[in-house]
């Protein structure tokens, strides 16, 4: 395969990746959510190396505010 082919596809490949994330985050907020999560949770348990859980805390979203507060984060 020729190598300017192969970047053409993979730079494609980001750009729809990108923009299924965006529609996801934007479109089903809750289950972007739930989704991070179920990937952040395995990462951060004990015993896992610490680049490991470093990347599961950067994966997990931010906590909730109060109970009657939404996810916007603009009371911070």
């Amino acid at each position: 395969m020729d190598p300017g082919l192969l970047v053409q596809y993979v730079a494609i490949a980001l750009a729809v990746l990108a923009s299924a994330a965006y529609v996801m985050r934007v479109q089903w907020p809750d289950a972007t959510r739930r989704l991070r999560v179920a990937c952040a949770v395995p990462l951060v348990r004990p015993g896992r190396p610490a680049w490991m859980q470093a990347v599961g805390r950067r994966i997990a979203p931010p906590a909730l505010g109060g109970k009657a507060c939404g996810e916007c984060s603009g009371c911070d």
